[in-house]
């Protein structure tokens, strides 16, 4: 490897290390980067094992030998010298040799493996991804110790190009699922990626949907009971997230609680959140639309109140309903921007604080502050938060729908998502299974939770090549100590 192209590719920082080990006839040169390898280890360890060497004519396979780093790698192109330099190697090279020796000695810098931030369970593991990725196949692995866990390593970025990885279980996951990602990947075009919530809008069916068509989670269990049922994983060096596919729409109402709990809870708590996102999505637009068209729905009592409540108001409810969600939204951004401390403060006391100042001001009614407080919390009880932003962004257009066509702009505004949610796929799959095509099978694990020994038979959308995930009979069958006596 020519010093002078290494000196040319590093000539913008100051961060590189050459040290030479000259005398008699062996001439040794160590490069590497010392913001991201480990230079304790290297001058106390590797430098010194070197240079004991050094009296002696030295090869390339006798520094490896001597070293005995299981780890180490020859390499011969340029492009993977400067790839290994940048992920904290240390490259050793003897003159006139055909190849290098890399030794990985990068400097640890990781972040310890903490508790969920946004995925939060009452029960289950407490353990959350983090941004190595070698930790976080580690951790992968601890709950899957099989060897049919098959690992793929790719690669992407032009400038800076960053290590992805694909888990899948060989004898469960559809070889077409795990083709149609693995190219997606290799005919990426991009400078570098960040993080996979960047990488699942690059390779996503649909990039103009504003539904995310591959599920997000911070949470290893759930990548592992995916793989369990055919999904495949995709992870990316640096992100805390794990990207799962294929997904249908109703993937993202799940959450590992619901089969930590019996299943009556589980499927309560399921079910509860699909009516809980309709509640959000439809509950402020019915306002505007009964207030502005429809009077006749509202019952004489409810109204008479509706009446006094808006008497000071000077605003149509359109109006009216479209800034109430905006300063919502206001509240919603701000606290998650601020600090822990002052972000809770700033939600509590500022939503209630402007809330009674806009009633008092003429500018609101009662009514439209408990139906606009009680969308935004049912928005988010959905476990995954980037569908509930999909749904807020959603409201605002049904909304204006409701306040020009009352109850018909609902409907033109249902249809035209339906119809939208019908044409979505996850890597080919339909997005709205089992509901579109229908799948009555899939509805036991689906809108509800059976119980276990109902589960028998993995979801259709996966497509998987063991369809089975136990015998059924056998889950039905209970056994006690004394049968086999």
């Amino acid at each position: 490897m020519n010093t002078e192209i290494i000196r040319k590719w590093f000539s913008h920082t100051a961060e590189l290390i050459i040290e030479d080990i000259e005398e008699r006839d062996s001439h040794v040169r160590v490069y590497f980067l010392k913001s991201m390898a480990d230079t304790k280890l290297i001058y106390t360890k590797i430098l010194p094992e070197l240079r004991k060497l050094s009296p002696h004519p030295l090869k390339i396979e006798d520094v490896e030998s001597h070293l005995g780093v299981p780890t180490s790698q020859r390499l011969a192109k340029q492009q993977d010298v400067i790839n290994h330099l940048l992920k904290g190697s240390v490259y050793i090279h003897v003159n006139q040799a055909p190849y290098g020796l890399a030794i990985p000695v990068a400097a640890e810098n990781k972040r310890n493996i903490a508790r969920p931030e946004i995925e939060t369970n009452v029960l289950g593991p407490q353990q959350a991804f983090v941004e190595d990725l070698d930790t976080n196949i580690a951790i992968i692995r601890k709950y899957l110790t099989s060897p049919q866990l098959f690992h793929e390593q790719l690669w992407v970025g032009e400038s800076a190009r960053q290590e992805v990885a694909l888990l899948y279980m060989e004898e469960i996951v559809n070889p077409e699922n795990v083709q149609t990602i693995r190219q997606r990947i290799q005919d990426l075009q991009t400078d570098g990626l960040i993080d996979t919530n960047m990488l699942s809008q690059y390779i996503s069916d649909n990039e103009l949907s504003l539904f995310p068509t591959l599920l997000q989670t911070e949470r290893p269990d759930r990548v592992a009971d995916g793989l369990q049922n055919g999904q495949v994983a995709i992870l990316i060096e640096g992100s805390p997230f794990v990207l799962l596919g294929p997904t249908a729409l109703f993937h993202f109402f799940e959450s590992p609680d619901d089969y930590y709990f019996r299943w009556s809870l589980g499927t309560f708590t399921r079910l509860l959140r699909m009516i809980a996102m309709l509640v959000s999505l439809l509950l402020t637009p019915l306002y505007v639309a009964a207030l502005t068209f429809h009077y006749e729905m509202i019952p004489a009592d409810l109204l008479l109140s509706l009446a006094q409540s808006r008497a000071r108001v000077p605003f149509p409810p359109l109006f009216e309903a479209l800034m109430m969600e905006i300063i919502i939204e206001l509240l919603r951004e701000a606290g998650a921007r601020l600090p822990t401390k002052v972000g809770q403060t700033i939600g509590i006391v500022g939503g209630i604080v402007i809330g009674q100042a806009a009633v008092q001001a003429g500018i609101t009614s009662n009514i439209l502050i408990i139906i606009v407080a009680f969308g935004a919390l049912s928005s988010f009880i959905a476990p995954s938060y980037v569908i509930g932003s999909t749904i807020r962004v959603i409201r605002f257009p049904v909304i204006v729908l409701a306040g020009i066509l009352g109850l018909m702009g609902i409907m033109v505004a249902m249809s035209f998502l339906i119809s939208h949610l019908l044409r979505i796929t996850s890597l080919g799959r339909p997005y709205m299974s089992p509901l579109y095509p229908v799948r009555l099978g899939d509805w036991k694990n689906t809108y509800f939770r059976a119980p276990y020994s109902f589960l028998a038979k993995r979801l259709s959308i996966f497509q998987s090549r063991n369809p089975l995930r136990y015998g059924r009979k056998e889950a039905h069958q209970i056994h006690n100590l004394d049968e086999d006596e």
